[in-house]
């Protein structure tokens, strides 16, 4: 059985089939005065490496293993992770763990699932949001459509969106989904396995041993 993950992440055990891509909206980022960097996805950690290494003297906050790992690569401190896999939570965590006089700084991309920085800013925390990039589909000619029989793991609904674009559904594959959230995108009448708190690399090893 061949696993398919819909990025150009390198996981082991599984086929890139990079249906999505990151587009930079910005040509700089400050950073300057802020206590805290909250990150909620690997991306937005490569983009503001790139246009401002200074990001790596504020301690950060992130949600998710591949986010913190990434953090860490890059060479910044990670003094908090996310103990659920959800916005709402971690916001929540946060408010609840974090002075309220400090200054935070969310870095995002344009299309978010979660109001971190509303629920922040309701328990009277000082934040600002900074929008760094934007998720798009690939151009769909350039991909091959998976073979048959395959597992297809969709991990946000940008990759549901891109990948319907691009092929239709086959019924030899399985669908597998990272969170409920993502969840509500796929279509009604596609049967899924759900997973939440695990990175790809974790659900790749558990479809691949099942």
């Amino acid at each position: 059985m061949t696993i398919y993950i819909l990025s150009d992440s390198d996981v082991k055990g599984a086929k890139k089939l990079p249906l999505i891509k990151q587009i930079p909206l910005v040509s700089s980022i400050e950073v300057d005065g802020f206590d805290y960097l909250i990150f909620t996805s690997k991306n937005s950690v490569k983009i503001i490496n790139h246009f401002n290494p200074l990001w790596k003297k504020i301690p950060a906050l992130a949600i998710g293993k591949a986010t913190a790992k990434t953090i860490e690569q890059l060479g910044g401190k990670v003094i908090y992770k996310a103990k659920s896999f959800y916005g709402e939570d971690f916001a929540k965590e946060i408010a609840q763990r974090f002075d309220k006089n400090s200054r935070f700084l969310l870095v995002r991309g344009k299309k978010s699932l979660s109001d971190i920085k509303g629920i922040l800013s309701q328990h009277g925390i000082s934040i600002d949001e900074k929008i760094i990039y934007q998720t798009v589909c690939e151009e769909c000619k350039s991909l091959d459509k998976p073979e048959k029989g395959a597992t297809i793991i969709f991990s946000s609904p940008s990759t549901i969106e891109c990948f319907f674009r691009c092929f239709t559904w086959d019924p030899s594959y399985q669908a597998a989904v990272i969170g409920t959230k993502t969840a509500a995108y796929m279509p009604a009448d596609i049967s899924y396995k759900l997973f939440s708190q695990k990175s790809l690399q974790e659900i790749v090893d558990i479809i691949g041993n099942s």
